[in-house]
C-alpha cells in the first residue's frame, strides 16, 4: 500500500538522518547554534511582553471593572490635541447631579477629584501621596476594599466633615508595625488640616509602576472647600458590562444637555474606558515587540544560510551513496524527503533547546526583576513553527539538487582528488658532502 511504503520510507529517511546528524556532532551543533540563538530571543521578549499585558490587565481590573469615566481629558492627549482640549469648560456639580439624576443604567455614581500633598502624623510624613476626593460610592465605581473601618458616608460628605480613609502604604509609613484596626480613630493632617481616620484601604497593588495605596480618600465636598472649587470633577459610573455601549450613549444625551451643547457641536467633554488604557499600552508594547521579533528573524535567517551551507557539503560527501541509492531504485521524491527531514531535523532541534532556553530566560528575568512573563502555548508554537519553517526553507535548495543528480554521474564521483604528497628529498651520490665544497682563495 501507498501509505505504508511512505511511512516505510519516513522511517528509513529519519534513521539516515539521525545517524548522519550523530556522526558530525560539532557539525549538527555549529548548525543549530544560530537556530538556538534566534529562536531563544523570540520566545524570550514575545514571553515578557504577554505577561507585562496580562499583568496590565489585572491591574486596570483594579480602576473599577465596567466603569465609565466622564472627564475634561481623554485619556491619552497629545501637545497637538491640547491646546484644543484645554478650552473646554471644567465639569462640575451640575453635571454630577445630572448624570445622577437622569441616567436610567448606571447602577452607582460616584465624583472622582484629586491632588497630590502631604499627610502627616506622629512626626512622620509622606510626600506626594494622592488625596482623593471621592463620593459614598467610589468603591463601587472604581474598585477596592476596606482592611478595617469604613469608608467616608453620605451624610458626612454632606456635611463636608474632616473624616479619611487611608492607603495601605500611607498606614506603613505613618503607623509603622501597626494593624490597620489600630490606628482607627487617630489624627493625621491632610495637607495641614487634620483629619480623622475611619477607614483603611486594603491594598490594590501598582499601576504602570505606580503605587495606587500611596493615597488617602476624603469627601470630595471637603475636598473642593479645602483645595477650591475651579478644578474639573471626573464622574465614574458603573453599568452592566452587557451594555457599556448603551451606557454611553445614555450619558452623552445627559452631559450635551446638561452642559448645553448645540446641535452638531462636538462634545466639550470626554467619556472613557478601560479598554482604551489597554489598548494605548499595547500600542507601546508592540513597538518593542517588532524589534524583537525582527532580531529574531535576521538571527534566524543566519542560522538558516548555516543549515543551507552544511546541507550542501552533505550532499557533495554524499553523492556517490545518492547515486547507488537511485540506482537501486530509490525515486527523487524519496531522496528529496531524506534530506528535507535531515534540515528540518537540525532545524528542530535548534527550535526546541531555543524554545527552552527563551522560556527559561523570560522566568528568570520575572524572579529578578519587576517584570512579568507568561509561558503561553502561542509562545511555544511560535518557536517550533518558526524554527519548522527555517530548516524546510532553506533546506529545500540542497535537498533538490540532491534529488536531481544523474545517477551515473553520482555514481563516478570521486570526490575531491587526494593531496599529492611531497617530493622525496635528492639523493646524494657517495663520498660526497651534502653542503656545498668551499673554495680556498688564492691571490
Amino acid at each position: 500500500m501507498s501509505w505504508r511504503r511512505t511511512a516505510s520510507e519516513v522511517r528509513e529517511g529519519l534513521g539516515i538522518a539521525l545517524g548522519s546528524l550523530a556522526s558530525h556532532r560539532m557539525r549538527t551543533f555549529l548548525t543549530t547554534l544560530g537556530i538556538l540563538i534566534g529562536v531563544t530571543t523570540v520566545i524570550a521578549i514575545v514571553a515578557i511582553i504577554q505577561g507585562l499585558n496580562q499583568s496590565f490587565a489585572a491591574q486596570i481590573g483594579n480602576l473599577g471593572a465596567s466603569t465609565l469615566y466622564v472627564s475634561k481629558f481623554p485619556f491619552l492627549t497629545f501637545d497637538s490635541e491640547f491646546a484644543l482640549l484645554r478650552n473646554r469648560r471644567r465639569i462640575g456639580k451640575p453635571e454630577l447631579r445630572a448624570v445622577e439624576r437622569d441616567s436610567r443604567l448606571a447602577q452607582a455614581v460616584a465624583p472622582r477629584v484629586g491632588t497630590l500633598g502631604t499627610i502627616e502624623a506622629s512626626g512622620r510624613e509622606v510626600t506626594s501621596a494622592m488625596i482623593d476626593g471621592v463620593g459614598e460610592q467610589s468603591l463601587v465605581t472604581n474598585g477596592g476594599n476596606l482592611s478595617a473601618g469604613r469608608f467616608p458616608s453620605e451624610e458626612e460628605i454632606a456635611l463636608q466633615r474632616n473624616v479619611a480613609a487611608l492607603g495601605a502604604d500611607v498606614l506603613d509609613m505613618l503607623f509603622p508595625g501597626r494593624q490597620a484596626e489600630q490606628v482607627l480613630g487617630e489624627r493625621v493632617r491632610v495637607a495641614g488640616v487634620p483629619y480623622q481616620v475611619v477607614g483603611v484601604l486594603a491594598r490594590r497593588g501598582k499601576l504602570l509602576g505606580m503605587s495606587l495605596d500611596k493615597n488617602v480618600a476624603i469627601p470630595w465636598t471637603r475636598f473642593t472647600a479645602q483645595f477650591g472649587t475651579q478644578r474639573s470633577l471626573g464622574i465614574s459610573v458603573k453599568g452592566d458590562p452587557e451594555r457599556l455601549r448603551e451606557l454611553e450613549d445614555e450619558l452623552t444625551g445627559i452631559l450635551r444637555r446638561a452642559r448645553q451643547v448645540p446641535p452638531g457641536k462636538p462634545d466639550d467633554f470626554s467619556i472613557n474606558r478601560q479598554e482604551q488604557l489597554l489598548k494605548i499600552y499595547e500600542k507601546l508594547t508592540s513597538a518593542l515587540y517588532g524589534v524583537a521579533v525582527g532580531i529574531g528573524l535576521i538571527t534566524l535567517v543566519v542560522g538558516g544560510i548555516g543549515i543551507m551551507n552544511i546541507m550542501l557539503v552533505s550532499v557533495r560527501e554524499r553523492t556517490r551513496e545518492i547515486g547507488l541509492r537511485r540506482a537501486l531504485g530509490a525515486k527523487r521524491s524519496t531522496i528529496l524527503s531524506q534530506f528535507l527531514l535531515e534540515a528540518l531535523l537540525v532545524s528542530a532541534l535548534g527550535g526546541s533547546l531555543g524554545t527552552a532556553a527563551g522560556l527559561a530566560i523570560a522566568q528568570l528575568v520575572a524572579l529578578v526583576s519587576p517584570l512579568s512573563a507568561a509561558v503561553t502555548p502561542s509562545a511555544v508554537a511560535l518557536g517550533l513553527g518558526f524554527s519548522a519553517a527555517v530548516g524546510l526553507l532553506f533546506g529545500s535548495w540542497p535537498a533538490w539538487r540532491a534529488a536531481n543528480l544523474d545517477p551515473v554521474e553520482a555514481l563516478r564521483y570521486e570526490g575531491a582528488p587526494p593531496p599529492r604528497p611531497p617530493p622525496p628529498p635528492a639523493r646524494r651520490g657517495p663520498g660526497r658532502s651534502p653542503l656545498p665544497s668551499l673554495r680556498r682563495s688564492t691571490t
